[in-house]
């Protein structure tokens, strides 16, 4: 099964690395720990089997080639390096990785990590049948919110002011079917694609209660650095 990687964005909230006047990087490549949370990223999927990666570029991409050009990992890995456009958006940049997948596929963001169990995660959305399934973690309540009931999302608000106890955690397993949601580069997936899914009953959530911790700023990342330590 394929993963793709969305690692494009901006990352303006952490600006301290991402528009550094010595040397910016994508926020993809911030080191968690001595090594880039995007590899961190990958070696976890590794462990549950996933061989296969396609890693959506936008900002600064090329320091992610060259990353990935000398990098060697454990086991023999194919990962696919698409340019997908600077200003594009979540949903756009998927969108844009269309002609590779074609099959059930896994898709997380470049900017944060989990113990979730990726296998336990597919079982359950073939169990599910739906077209997308998300897993839904328990952060702090400053993040938006998504209501469940019986896996089944019934409204999904990101980053809004409603506090149903559980966010979108990235970590998704998706079928090529989500495509005909999203229209073009300016479209977030997490706004009227999921919504209208949602809507239709076709969203279902994996609850995770295990690790998660997400890097918008850097108090995240020395979060996240302290976590992983222990």
């Amino acid at each position: 099964m394929k993963v793709v990687i969305l690692a494009g964005g901006m990352g303006t909230r952490i600006s301290e690395y991402t528009k550094s006047l010595i040397k910016p990087i994508p926020k993809p490549m911030i080191k968690v720990n001595g090594k880039p949370i995007i590899h961190r990223i990958i070696d976890h999927y590794i462990k549950y089997g996933h061989r296969e990666f396609i890693i959506a570029l936008g900002y600064k991409g090329k320091l992610i080639k060259k990353y990935f050009k000398k990098k060697k990992f454990k086991v023999k890995i194919n990962i696919k390096l698409v340019d997908t456009g600077l200003k594009t958006m979540t949903g756009g940049r998927l969108k844009r990785l269309k002609k590779y997948l074609d099959r059930t596929f896994l898709m997380t963001y470049g900017d944060g990590l989990s113990n979730v169990n990726i296998s336990k995660l597919v079982n359950f959305h073939k169990s599910q049948k739906k077209l997308f399934t998300l897993t839904a973690v328990r952060p702090p309540a400053r993040f938006g919110a998504i209501k469940i009931v019986n896996n089944k999302v019934k409204y999904f608000k990101e980053k809004s002011s409603l506090d149903e106890g559980w966010i979108n955690g990235g970590f998704f397993v998706i079928e090529p079917e989500i495509f005909r949601f999203i229209k073009n580069d300016k479209s977030y997936l997490e706004r009227t694609p999921l919504e209208k899914i949602a809507s239709i009953g076709e969203l279902s959530a994996f609850r995770h209660n295990g690790f998660w911790q997400c890097m918008d700023t850097l108090r995240d990342k020395e979060i996240l650095e302290k976590k992983l330590k222990t």
